[in-house]
């Protein structure tokens, strides 16, 4: 595990988020190979399916997506604070809490997923499609989940490798299933989810292995796991803004999703392509605001608030040359990246053109997801909630609701660097005030008394 609390700070948020942006990649290239496989051995309107299928997904999760980063959080400033006691009783919390919420979800996801669906207006031509694919990818959420709460366990303890490398084997696998399901078997989408699941599924298996095998705090076991009511109000606490930002991000995209289902199949391909290649353009901004969220709750755990605050600044800078080179590379080359999805003309016209716009303004959002990372870290989790709401329903949707009715899809695509700018603007703002200074979860402990020497495994951070 790694101890962010020594060292300098920019070495030390750039090779942490390295290893964790790797594996954001290899995380999201489940999501191209599907799409070009899909797009191309199946046709456009396969590929606008399963983008008119994620904001339902997002949807339904999202609030798990927030109480996985309350825990994450605790772990974090926990091992910051050397208490390896709620460290692990941190793990078994989460641990109890995903599985049952995984079970929920699953739920909701069958039950629901055709009336939201309907709802966004969703094409006919596509409705049946997406419907599979909702229903296969939701029977296998149990193990989304597992994997992403050992995932933020291991980061909230500074390990951002060890996620990546079991990543590697399953996003190969991923590849391989559906090349063979999809073009070998015929399944079609389903043989696209199917490949989804059963990847995600050794993925898990994989990582709870690996826990099984290294330090007793980190252990994943059946039995014997202890839930603390005190530590899950606390994740709660933490999370639950961060899940409601999530949530109301979801609610936005379903909107978003049906006035661009409102222009018919080509628009919503060439949306769903323009989004998988977004995706990879703003995750380095994304695993920089995962890095500055651990690096912030660690060095709050120590009583380093210097660190805090040089930590910021040396990821913005990182954020802002990694956000100009990949805003070039949009523009350079969306065309050619929009084509490897689906060549049609018309679909590859509506993807290129969202990516010339959005793309210009790629250093704004990423600043703004390290500001709210950093106010993460230090358990402040309602602000960044709050800059959703603003950046997204006050202005995002407004804004592309009206300009679609006047110049068409460019309206819809200039909402989101209008809102971008308002968020920079409200966060950045806040951060400047010092006041998420207050709100940490561990402050330095005492100095405990030397362990008991069959308990010293659980005090000696070194062993990690």
């Amino acid at each position: 595990m790694k101890d962010l609390t020594e060292g300098h700070e920019g070495r030390l948020i750039w090779d942490f988020t390295l290893p964790m942006l790797a594996g954001n990649v290899l995380q999201q290239s489940y999501n191209v190979v599907d799409s070009i496989i899909v797009g191309r051995a199946i046709g456009k309107s396969a590929l606008a399916a399963v983008g008119a299928s994620f904001p339902i997904l997002f949807l339904l999760i999202s609030l798990i997506i927030g109480a996985t980063m309350g825990f994450s959080i605790l772990i974090s400033q926990f091992f910051g604070a050397k208490d390896m006691a709620r460290v692990r009783r941190t793990i078994d919390t989460s641990y109890i809490f995903l599985f049952a919420a995984s079970l929920l979800m699953t739920a909701a996801g069958l039950l629901f997923s055709e009336s939201i669906l309907r709802l966004l207006n969703t094409p006919a031509e596509i409705l049946p499609q997406a419907l599979t694919f909702l229903h296969i990818t939701f029977g296998g959420l149990v193990f989304l989940f597992g994997y992403g709460s050992v995932s933020a366990i291991l980061r909230g303890l500074g390990d951002s490798k060890t996620p990546l490398y079991i990543l590697v084997c399953s996003t190969l696998l991923n590849a391989g299933l559906a090349a063979f399901f999809v073009i070998g078997l015929g399944w079609g989408i389903a043989g696209s989810a199917w490949a989804t699941l059963l990847a995600q599924g050794l993925s898990f298996v994989g990582a709870a292995f690996y826990l099984n095998r290294t330090h007793p705090v980190l252990k994943f076991r059946l039995r014997g796991l202890e839930f603390d009511r005190a530590i899950f109000r606390k994740a709660l606490a933490i999370g639950l803004p961060s899940g409601v930002q999530q949530m109301l991000a979801a609610g936005g995209m379903m909107v978003l999703t049906r006035l661009v289902n409102g222009f018919g199949t080509d628009a919503m391909a060439g949306y769903t392509a323009a989004g998988r290649v977004d995706t990879f353009a703003v995750m380095p901004a994304m695993s920089l605001s995962a890095a500055i969220s651990t690096f912030v709750g660690q060095n709050i755990g120590a009583g380093h608030m210097e660190r805090v605050r040089n930590g910021l600044k040396a990821a913005l800078l990182i954020s802002a040359a990694t956000s100009l080179l990949t805003t070039l590379a949009v523009i350079v080359f969306g065309w050619h990246l929009i084509a490897m999805f689906n060549p049609d003309p018309a679909v590859v016209a509506v993807g290129a053109r969202y990516l010339l716009i959005a793309g210009g303004f790629y250093i704004v959002f990423s600043s703004m997801f390290v500001v709210n990372g950093a106010l993460r870290g230090a358990g402040d989790t309602f602000v960044p909630m709050l800059v959703t709401v603003l950046a997204l329903w006050v202005i995002r949707v407004p804004v592309s609701t009206v300009l679609a009715g006047r110049i068409g899809l460019d309206g819809i695509w200039w909402g989101a660097p209008v809102a971008w700018c308002a968020g920079l603007a409200f966060s950045a703002g806040y951060f400047a005030t010092g006041r998420w200074e207050r709100l940490a979860a561990a402050r330095p402990a005492p100095a405990p008394e030397p362990p008991p020497e069959e308990e010293e495994a659980e005090w000696n951070v070194s062993k990690f």
